[in-house]
């Protein structure tokens, strides 16, 4: 017997990946250029590392408490949805019969079918069918709160350590030009590799990240030199 291959679609990691990614990207990018603002400003060696590890905290405690934020608002959206739709049913259960009917006409069945298609999957389940045909709401895709914060706040951190480790073993007269460098390079790793998983072209992901992401370290270094010089 012929043992059916289990496909994996790229949308079944869509929701931990963009957390990862953007915590991972913004970790890296805002703590580099902090440590670059600092730097360039003339800080100690001390405030240097005290800053970029002020950052990193409220950073990760930052984009954890945002993305809660904003996926539990989606899953509060989905949960209302679905208890409208689970008393729609409940009181006119023909109606969303026929309703889910029309929307497979609306795909290319016909009516016979898409009749007959609709009985069948409502009888097997029918909350979970209108909320995948109806409300675009699936399980693959649904809102995950805390796991969208927890994947936040530690790719951040991650990527947050990069230049604050290497803060904390150049010399104070390298660290400008090395923490610039290999911040970029970190950052084109990323862009790479969250344009490979998500199928989009490599070098234009790597390219485009690198390219705001060089802009917003020379921006931070150029405040921190006037301030520096003013203050």
């Amino acid at each position: 017997m012929h043992k059916r291959q289990v496909e994996r679609h790229r949308t079944q990691r869509v929701g931990w990946l963009r957390a990862a990614v953007l915590g991972a990207n913004d970790g890296l990018l805002s703590t580099a250029s902090l440590v670059l603002g600092v730097a360039a400003a003339h800080g100690t060696h001390s405030s240097i590392l005290v800053a970029g590890t002020a950052g990193l905290v409220a950073g990760s405690m930052s984009m954890a408490a945002g993305e809660y934020v904003s996926v539990h608002s989606q899953a509060d959206t989905e949960a209302s949805d679905l208890e409208r739709e689970r008393k729609e049913l409940s009181i006119d259960p023909i109606g969303e019969h026929e309703e889910l009917a029309d929307i497979y006409v609306s795909r290319g069945l016909d009516q016979a079918l898409a009749t007959k298609v609709a009985k069948q999957l409502m009888a097997r389940n029918a909350l979970k069918t209108h909320a995948r045909d109806e409300l675009g709401i699936t399980e693959t895709l649904s809102a995950r709160p805390i796991q969208a914060a927890l994947t936040s706040a530690a790719s951040f951190a991650i990527g947050a350590v990069v230049p604050l480790l290497m803060s904390s073993l150049l010399p104070q007269h390298l660290l400008i030009p090395l923490v610039a460098i290999v911040s970029l390079v970190c950052l084109a790793i990323l862009g790479g590799i969250a344009a490979q998983v998500g199928g989009a072209a490599i070098v234009k992901g790597a390219l485009r990240v690198m390219f705001w992401g060089a802009l917003a370290m020379a921006v931070t270094a150029g405040v921190g030199a006037v301030f520096g010089r003013t203050v």
